[in-house]
């Protein structure tokens, strides 16, 4: 049924609109062959607390923003390729029901639903939409991702050496490796992570000793010593950048376009 929609005029408007809601501070989101399969409010875990956030499936990306105004206005626009993502779904915990993993190479988080039975719709959407891409593309699904990290809230003191706790002076830093939350000492140190970044980033030292290990045995088998990690002391200063209010009582039921009758 996507397939129906590609040159629908409701297609279209919908991608339009979408585009009209983010304004300036978002992408131009319409390609030939785009499809906006369905939209909804979903509660991403940012890395102080959860949040209300807008997504938006398409049949080739997922895009996501901070919500400003209800239904209206979004803004901090994040756009996500499908071929990129792994979905994992997550055993209910407390407070935290109906949520799964969206993992890519470059960012994992989890998400949660309002009921089992939209985690069920969006998790099956979104599948269905990897599937016909990389069957289309025939491009195999990326193994190496993101971890996801550990929420703030989660961790009154690091992670690594058990004794520093965290105080308004004390900062929090997370493992882009592990995802661990650390202190400074315990990630003084940048290592290359191609997946992540073309620049070093912070790792806790755990992950340093093992990755620097992994690259000195890779180097030796390829007969090379010209690919050293990188230290630095320095933070990385690259905190959660959609960790900002919202507006309350922004859930409604998503919506998806897919089974819907094309309008000619």
């Amino acid at each position: 049924m996507v397939d129906k929609l590609v040159n629908s005029e409701a297609n279209a408007r919908r991608i339009q609109m979408v585009e009209s809601c983010f304004g300036s501070s978002g992408q131009p989101l319409y390609v030939p062959g785009r499809v906006l399969v369905g939209e909804g409010v979903l509660t991403k875990m940012c890395r102080k607390r959860p949040k209300a956030r807008q997504f938006f499936l398409f049949n080739d990306i997922l895009v996501y923003g901070n919500i400003v105004i209800g239904k209206k206005k979004y803004n901090k626009q994040h756009l996500i390729p499908l071929e990129e993502v792994q979905l994992q779904a997550l055993e209910d915990n407390g407070q935290y029901r109906n949520g799964w993993l969206i993992r890519t190479a470059t960012k994992s988080f989890a998400v949660y639903a309002a009921t089992q039975t939209e985690k069920q719709e969006w998790m099956a959407h979104i599948n269905k939409c990897i599937e016909d891409l990389l069957r289309k593309s025939g491009k195999k699904p990326v193994e190496n991702h993101a971890a996801v990290w550990v929420p703030d809230s989660e961790a009154n003191i690091c992670m690594h050496c058990k004794k520093t706790q965290f105080t308004m002076l004390i900062r929090r830093h997370h493992c882009r490796n592990c995802g661990a939350v650390v202190c400074g000492p315990c990630s003084s140190k940048k290592f290359l992570l191609p997946g992540q970044s073309n620049k070093p980033l912070r790792v806790c030292l755990d992950c340093y000793d093992n990755l620097s290990s992994m690259k000195r045995e890779e180097n030796k088998g390829l007969n090379a010593n010209n690919n050293k990690p990188v230290t630095s002391p320095e933070s990385s200063g690259d905190d959660d950048s959609d960790d900002e209010e919202e507006p309350k009582d922004t859930h409604d039921q998503p919506k998806f376009y897919g089974d819907e009758k094309p309008e000619k």
